[in-house]
């Protein structure tokens, strides 16, 4: 993400966008580790927002936006991860998809049930996000199929 060359700071979608990046790898991490939401949103709050590694700077992204995402997804884990199964072919239970999808499905689904993000506009977030992390894969046209469903699934009236 780039940060708006005008002012050379990230602009409020920017901010946005990028937390959900982190919520993202966040959600990831706390999978991977058995970590704590309160443990992992702190660390990455103190030590990833803005951060410089090798030389590459970290896009600040949005916490209030990030806290929110994190939370509402561990909140809403067992209903978002039943949606997601539900959206995913019977041999394919969010069980054995990705570790970076299945983190990716449920920061989308707690944007979809429990934020009042537009349905259309978290689709298309996370479907840049799943390029971000898989810029040579299909894995964005499947994160746009899955999400549709879900959104249709917890917003139908947005459709």
């Amino acid at each position: 993400m780039t940060p708006d060359p005008a002012t050379r700071a990230p602009s409020a979608r920017q901010m946005k966008s990028a937390a959900r990046l982190y919520a993202v790898q966040a959600l990831f991490q706390m999978e991977a580790s058995g970590q704590s939401s309160a443990r992992v949103i702190r660390e990455f709050l103190e030590h990833r927002f803005g951060a410089s590694y090798d030389g590459d700077e970290m896009t600040e992204g949005d916490p209030d936006h990030f806290r929110e995402v994190v939370e509402q997804a561990v909140n809403w884990q067992a209903r978002i991860d039943q949606m997601t199964d539900r959206a995913l072919v019977a041999k394919w239970p969010i069980a054995r998809i990705d570790p970076t999808l299945r983190a990716l499905f449920r920061a989308g689904g707690a944007e979809l049930v429990a934020l009042d993000t537009p349905p259309r506009v978290a689709i298309s977030e996370y479907v840049e996000v799943a390029r971000a992390f898989f810029p040579e894969g299909r894995e964005a046209g499947f994160v746009n199929a899955v999400l549709d469903h879900m959104a249709r699934e917890a917003r139908p009236e947005a459709f």
